[in-house]
């Protein structure tokens, strides 16, 4: 009886242990069903992307009046925060600076999202136009270095902004688009005037 007990605790247990490796194999095949099923998601999305914004992204002209397009609007009026996301490379930094209110000069850095999540909410609530009004480009290969200067008004009939200041804008061309890598701005202030070089001739 000793016997018969222990060989069907062990076929028990042997079958127990089957199981327990089918269901790790079932999980493992699982996994990777929901892993290949997610990269092929996310490249369908990309493709999707691509056929709506991929002409905005094709020359430096177009990507920069795209930015600065996709960010202004009137009062009340949404984003398109998917195109605003399109323009920058996954590693993208946005890089305000100034002083703080302890007149300490810094940096912040954020993510798109990061500037999304802070500037949605007051671009609507406030309207907000911002445009370029002079440029200079340096390029060597595939990198690109601009000097922006921006006027920024609340409204387009605004006769005069209510601020002005230069974007520094890095981007690459990796052969198929333009991928803006930061943007690291400073307003104009009394203490720092923007420099002639940086105005509009007109």
């Amino acid at each position: 009886m000793v016997v018969v007990h222990l060989e069907v605790a062990s076929v028990v247990v042997v079958a127990e242990a089957g199981n327990f490796y089918l269901d790790i194999l079932n999980m493992k095949k699982t996994g990777l069903f929901l892993t290949a099923f997610f990269i092929f998601a996310m490249n369908m999305n990309a493709q999707s992307l691509d056929d709506k914004y991929l002409s905005k992204v094709q020359t430096l002209d177009s990507t920069i009046e795209t930015l600065y397009g996709v960010i202004s609007g009137k009062k009340g009026e949404e984003r398109n925060w998917e195109l605003f996301n399109y323009l920058f490379h996954p590693d993208a930094k946005l890089i305000p600076t100034g002083k703080n209110q302890a007149g300490v000069i810094g940096a912040t850095f954020l993510s798109p999202q990061d500037y999304i999540d802070r500037a949605a909410k007051m671009l609507v609530d406030i309207g907000f136009f911002e445009k370029e009004t002079h440029r200079t480009e340096d390029t060597f290969g595939n990198i690109t270095q601009i000097f922006s200067t921006y006027d920024s008004f609340n409204h387009e009939s605004m006769d005069k902004p209510f601020a002005r200041g230069i974007n520094s804008i890095q981007l690459l061309n990796d052969g198929e688009r333009w991928w803006i890598i930061n943007i690291y701005w400073m307003q104009e202030s009394p203490e720092a005037p923007i420099p002639e070089i940086y105005l509009s001739k007109k």
